[in-house]
């Protein structure tokens, strides 16, 4: 079949390819078999090894498609599943309690489940005892728990495969029973609607009551998500507990902290005479530097992991807006942070709904507006400057302008009279609950979406920008850190304390000018930087600190950015640039507005780090930049 289609004398089918695809699911389930010793069952290649001489023949199989075709050709005997090629089945319980979490990792039940029953019979029964009461129910965590009931021939550790993500944040327990399934009676339907994402209920309810309910097993499932190989790639890797990992980064964290005081310290003697002293600290800094960035890489997943959602969802929207759309996925094999993979995940989400529903016309209004018909919407990761950029494109109409300003006016966030930029226009649609669509779909338009990817952003100390164009597209791109456990920073002095800015978050530092600086109703001083006026805030007010002095004039103003909204910090000094290890503050202590962490120097003291976006909050609670936006945040502040 192949050399016919390399030839080009056959054109290769859909069903050809399922073919195929259920072939090499066959062939590594017979490799499994061999290699656990068990006896190979030759029903399955002897159907299979049929339907291809149907084809090549050509005779049809008895019912195109592939999966029905081949249960159809031997009605005498049960059907077999191709993941399994083994006689024996197991019925395996399956107790699934996940951390209340599990939502804002990315993670996503259904998916599980819908990789589960590929294995064999599913019933699923889901458990209702955490959820909370009305007033303590929060939509974005997971109060559900399930009991899963799977008839299988697969083994335990394929089935641990489809958890590995979520095992050590869930409570997981898989037991094998007696006999086949119990009957359970929670409704199917409500389970499907307890279970499923809101959002692709209109798309997906069909495809998950086939999938869940127990049902005749076909004699080859689909075989995306089957892996019965996986034990002979199991020497090339190691599975390791998170915590151990975060506890091997601390170590090398004190390590650092070591090294900075020896450094700090050698500095202090005469280097003429300590030559060898010197050189030793110079190669254990070097030494210490190249372990820290291995450590490190040990969190490091491509981001692949993330993106690996978004052909089937794009796929499902697609076809319920009645849209044609090709997806593009663009430095799959750029690596972050685990940590800061699983909080992108309901972000990039967000935005790739709302370029589905909002940005991308349908075919007709393609072709009125002289495009191609199949819109495009591409999704790129690269490294730049030792953070990880993130752009999702589209090919779409763009920002409506006119319809942006119109809302604003209309729900009080500007003045009838307010004239704006177009980066202002657009930074008007992460104002919380704004939304331009005239009716609430499944997919988006409820107002939530934009306001939550910034925040969720600017709590991974990153930033995100849009920059769009009527009538061509539209381009949100995301700046975020390689990782949440290492800071590149600037210290600063405020009176006798030394504090710490994220070096991503400054704009710049200058000597004020006082003739820039005016004095506004409510008690606040504000900045004239070229055409902004930017709040400027007094660290010695904002933690009871005594500055050097309280005149302006002697002191030094570091212009902070988070979220497109500044201000102008006050300090008595610039120390210098260090790269420095976070120490959580919420972890060791509590929540301190205006802190995001601190670290211990070279030379053994403890300095705060400074939450810039908290900052500007507090800025934004009293204050107005001239042409009457609020500078927010968008941040909600912790109790």
């Amino acid at each position: 079949l192949l050399d016919q289609v390399r030839e080009g004398s056959r054109q290769l089918q859909p069903d050809h390819v399922d073919l195929l695809l259920q072939s090499v699911d066959c062939l590594r389930g017979m490799l499994t078999a061999l290699q656990a010793g068990a006896a190979l069952d030759t029903e399955q290649s002897k159907i299979l090894i049929q339907a291809f001489n149907d084809i090549l023949d050509g005779r049809q199989p008895v019912a195109p498609g592939g999966e029905q075709a081949l249960s159809n050709e031997t009605p005498s005997s049960p059907p077999v599943a191709a993941s399994q090629c083994q006689e024996e089945e197991i019925t395996w319980h399956i107790q699934f309690v996940p951390d209340v979490n599990l939502l804002r990792t990315g993670n996503e039940p259904l998916r599980m489940f819908r990789e589960l029953a590929e294995m064999g019979e599913l019933e699923v029964s889901v458990n209702l005892d955490r959820i909370p009461d009305l007033a303590g129910l929060n939509p974005e965590e997971c109060h559900l728990s399930w009991d899963l009931y799977l008839s299988t021939g697969r083994s335990r550790s394929e089935i641990e495969e489809i958890f590995e993500w979520v095992m050590d944040e869930s409570d997981i327990t898989i037991t094998a029973t007696a006999g086949l399934f119990t009957n359970i009676a929670t409704p199917q339907a409500e389970e499907h609607e307890l279970i499923a994402e809101p959002d692709v209920m209109g798309a997906a309810e069909a495809e998950v009551q086939n999938t869940v309910k127990p049902a005749d097993k076909q004699a080859v499932t689909k075989p995306a998500q089957q892996n019965p190989a996986a034990k002979s790639s199991e020497s090339t890797s190691i599975r390791v507990s998170i915590e151990k990992i975060d506890s091997l980064v601390n170590l090398v964290g004190e390590l650092v902290i070591t090294q900075s005081m020896l450094g700090q310290l050698g500095n202090e003697f005469d280097m003429e005479k300590l030559q060898k002293l010197q050189e030793g600290l110079a190669q254990l800094e070097h030494n210490t530097r190249e372990l820290q960035e291995s450590v490190m890489r040990i969190r490091m997943l491509p981001i692949s992991f993330t993106f690996s959602r978004f052909p089937r969802m794009v796929r499902d929207l697609s076809k319920q807006l009645g849209k044609k759309i090709d997806l593009k996925l663009v430095g799959e094999q750029t690596e972050l942070d685990k940590t800061v993979m699983e909080k992108i995940g309901d972000p990039l989400v967000h935005l790739v709904r709302n370029a589905l529903d909002h940005g991308l016309e349908s075919p007709a209004e393609r072709r009125a507006a002289g495009k191609k018909e199949t819109g495009t919407i591409t999704l790129n990761a690269f490294h730049q400057g030792g953070n990880i950029m993130i752009e999702i494109i589209d090919d779409g109409k763009g920002l409506n302008r006119e319809k942006i300003l119109n809302k604003a006016r209309t729900n009080g966030v500007i003045g009838e009279s307010e004239v704006l930029s177009d980066e202002q226009i657009q930074e008007l649609i992460f104002q919380p609950g704004f939304s331009t669509a005239e009716q609430v779909t499944d997919v988006s338009g409820r107002g939530v979406g934009m306001d939550v990817v910034r925040r969720n952003i600017l709590e991974l100390n990153g930033s995100i920008e849009v920059r769009s164009v009527e009538g061509e597209g539209s381009t949100f791109t995301i700046r975020l850190p390689l990782t949440l456990a290492i800071l590149d920073g600037q210290l600063i002095d405020v009176g006798s304390q030394t504090f710490i800015v994220p070096l991503v978050s400054i704009v710049e530092s200058l000597q004020p000018d006082m003739k820039l600086i005016n004095h506004v109703a409510g008690g606040c001083d504000v900045f004239r930087l070229r055409d902004e006026y930017i709040p400027i805030i007094k660290l010695w007010e904002v933690f009871g600190v005594e500055p050097r002095s309280k005149d302006l004039a002697d002191s030094l103003l570091v212009v902070v950015e988070a979220g497109n909204a500044k201000v102008a910090v006050v300090v008595d000094d610039l120390l210098g640039q260090q790269q420095v290890v976070i120490k959580s503050m919420e972890t060791n202590y509590k929540k301190v507005d205006g802190i995001s962490g601190a670290t211990i120097l070279g030379d053994g003291t403890v300095s705060l780090i400074l939450d810039i976006t908290d900052l500007i909050y507090m800025a934004g609670e009293h204050q107005q930049s001239k042409n009457g936006l609020k500078l927010i945040s968008n941040k909600t502040r912790a109790a």
